[in-house]
């Protein structure tokens, strides 16, 4: 479905929402064709990655408790990476379907990110070799028999994308994948890759504060009906209330090392947080709220992958569903967080310098 979700008449208000939280056993999730060769998701996946330390210590049983409440509340789409916390996340996962049907999931798995001792990152390896053993680790740590959607976490400058996708293609034939996916890469490789197999969905960051795909990505993505689904749409938490108070940052935070949360910038971006949470408050919702519900405003091919750690949090991100957005909501919103205005890359330079998708952004 690649056309945009209109705001609706210029003088469409957002409706006001008295309950921050919306109930989670109402299974009322619209749901929305991920491109046009993939499979039909609720209209906001669940990310995995947070409840496997990249942002502090995490609690197994509130996740698996978290992973329950949003499959209950219709959220079909999990995703994860078989990187995230060097296998741990799967087998979180794992742990959270047994005894579901395998049916009611998508599941969603990054692979080919190298970890070290004491999770240092070490690049990516796509080679066909390789792809084969990562799938077999994830198949058993996941506790399945395929995998909905397979995609290399990053490019691999080492092998060519058509090697990648040709290698996943061969196990879409063979059964142990449904789609193909991709993350975090530019126009020229999104083509290549689409020459080759169809692909589903392109993951990659997109919020109020990371908008560089509007360029060249997204409108491509349209023109190949590739989908995309969001990560980073609260752009991890700083587009929420859960910073504003001054909290520190504990060390083994991903976000103590990540630009946008440094000294300066930091200060100069809360102040945009201020700013989108007074709109939020005119209207009752939380700012969190309001910029989920932005993304999910800019068109139906887009879904957002909230990382939600905490079941209390998730029912706050099912609220972001009753938001309609109209013409003067969207003025409002981008007059108080205007795309040029934060500070700092979402990344830090080395890892900036590793992403394909950067190479054809023009703002961030």
């Amino acid at each position: 479905m690649n056309g945009l979700w209109l705001p609706g008449p210029p003088t469409a208000t957002l409706v006001p929402v008295r309950k921050t939280r919306r109930s989670l056993e109402q299974n009322m999730i619209s749901t929305t064709a991920l491109g046009t060769t993939g499979p039909a998701v609720g209209r906001l996946g669940l990310g995995a990655m947070g409840m496997s330390g990249t942002y502090g210590r995490s609690d197994d049983v509130e996740s698996v408790a978290t992973i329950h409440a949003a499959l209950d509340a219709g959220i079909d789409l999990v995703d994860t990476g078989d990187f995230y916390g060097s296998g741990h996340n799967e087998s979180l996962i794992g742990r959270a379907l047994h005894g579901r049907r395998r049916e009611d999931v998508i599941l969603s798995v990054k692979f080919g990110g190298l970890r070290g001792p004491g999770g240092t990152w070490a690049g990516v390896d796509t080679r066909p070799e390789s792809i084969r053993n990562f799938l077999a680790y994830s198949l058993q740590r996941l506790g399945v028999d395929y995998i909905d959607i397979y995609r290399p976490a990053r490019l691999d400058p080492e092998v060519p994308i058509e090697d990648t996708v040709g290698t996943i293609g061969e196990l879409v034939d063979a059964g142990y994948v449904r789609h193909i996916g991709l993350s975090e890469v530019g126009p020229e490789t999104l083509r290549r890759a689409a020459a080759v197999h169809p692909i589903t969905d392109l993951q990659i960051e997109y919020s109020l504060v990371s908008r560089g795909i509007e360029a060249e990505i997204l409108p491509l993505c349209r023109e190949l009906g590739i989908g995309v689904t969001a990560y980073g749409v609260l752009s991890r938490g700083l587009l929420s209330e859960s910073l504003r108070t001054g909290q520190a940052l504990a060390a083994d935070d991903f976000r103590a090392h990540s630009p946008r949360f440094q000294g300066e910038n930091l200060r100069q971006n809360l102040t945009l947080v201020d700013a989108l949470a007074d709109v939020a408050a005119q209207h009752g919702v939380s700012a969190a709220q309001l910029a989920i519900a932005w993304v999910l405003a800019q068109g139906d091919d887009i879904v957002p992958v909230i990382g939600a750690r905490t079941v209390a949090r998730l029912g706050e991100t099912l609220g972001a569903l009753d938001l309609r957005l109209g013409a003067e909501d969207l003025a409002a919103i981008a007059a108080a967080v205007p795309d040029t205005a934060v500070a700092g890359e979402r990344y830090a330079p080395a890892h900036m310098a590793q992403l394909d998708s950067e190479r054809a952004v023009v703002g961030r």
